[in-house]
């Protein structure tokens, strides 16, 4: 419950409300219509999603810069099985988890088979996984009327709130009760946490390297899953602008960049505030470029604030240690310091 009630994330529900109930203002009410709000459950699944999966790789001390291309891929494949394989939507749509599970187990593995930092193996992979993207459809755009069924969940609602919200919802939970729960998600976080006392503690850095990069990967594929579900159709540009936001929730969320922590609700939180700002680009005429800068900013702004805590944090600890070496002497008898 301190977690979950952290001042990061009440700044963060703060935040959210602010942000809302100027939105409402500015509309004179209409954000809050139930059209309005469908629109802004539904679309802020992905960035949720997609914050997640970086937040796992982000637990180890990874970064997933192949966030976008999985997801990209993902669709791609699950809209060219269904229209040109005839395979069944709903099969198709697990197809794309399977297929984002895979892809980030290739990246898991290739890091710790070839040593190479997880940085620049994502960044190749994001640019191999575009061109085979384009190959899958070229310049063309598969209509979601291939997949009548799924676009039916995607439009589909329970009480008035969309139902690839509520979806998202139930992986955040399954995320946060992995790590809290499992002993594979404690794993992960102590690795993350402190690689060399892991290993003497008998975990495997590689194979927590490889999980998280795959549940990283599946993620992504669910997110693939729910942009099928709603968009009109599936073409190069899914997945095209998923990196900014994927670092932007986990970040502000509280997750720190050198592993070993996670933040499940700050991360959905976080994810909120960024389709806040996006919804605000229409209403205040923000260009797209506004809307990036200001979430740049944001992001770059807390790692910045982060490291000044850990420098107060480390220095406070120092200060502490000093003190207690010298109150340690002050007690020891003059005939052993002299000895």
């Amino acid at each position: 419950m301190k977690r979950v009630i952290s001042a990061n994330n009440l700044l963060l529900v703060g935040i959210v409300v602010a942000g809302a109930a100027i939105l409402g203002i500015a509309t004179s009410g209409q954000f809050f219509g139930p059209v309005s709000m469908t629109s802004f459950f539904r679309f802020v699944s992905v960035p949720i999603l997609i914050g997640l999966a970086q937040m796992i790789t982000l637990c180890v001390g990874q970064l997933n810069l192949a966030v976008g291309a999985i997801g990209g891929v993902s669709a791609c494949v699950t809209g060219v099985i269904v229209t040109s394989w005839g395979v069944p939507p709903w099969v198709g749509a697990l197809v794309a988890v399977l297929a984002g599970a895979l892809l980030g187990l290739a990246n898991g593995l290739i890091v710790v088979g070839t040593r190479i930092n997880g940085f620049i193996v994502t960044l190749a992979m994001s640019q191999i996984l575009i061109g085979l993207q384009y190959a899958l459809v070229g310049t063309r755009t598969i209509g979601r009327d291939a997949w009548p069924e799924l676009a039916a969940f995607g439009r589909s609602d329970i009480l008035g709130i969309p139902t690839i919200f509520l979806l998202t919802l139930l992986v955040a939970v399954i995320v946060a009760l992995y790590f809290a729960q499992t002993v594979s998600g404690r794993t992960l976080l102590a690795s993350g946490g402190n690689a060399s006392a892991a290993q003497l503690a008998g975990i495997s850095a590689d194979r927590a390297v490889v999980v998280a990069h795959t549940l990283s990967g599946l993620l992504c594929g669910v997110a693939a899953l729910v942009s099928i579900s709603f968009l009109p159709g599936v073409n190069t540009t899914v997945g095209g602008d998923w990196l900014l936001p994927s670092f932007a929730a986990p970040i502000i969320g509280g997750v720190a960049l050198a592993g070993g922590t996670v933040a499940v609700l700050g991360t959905v939180l976080a994810a909120m505030v960024v389709r806040l700002v996006d919804a605000a680009s229409p209403i205040f005429r923000f260009d797209a470029e506004v809307v990036n800068f200001v979430v740049g900013a944001v992001v770059l702004g807390t790692v910045a604030l982060g490291k000044l805590r850990e420098v107060q944090a480390s220095r406070h600890a120092s200060r502490i240690r000093s003190l207690r070496a010298e109150a340690a002497l002050a007690e020891t008898p003059f005939a052993e310091v002299k000895r």
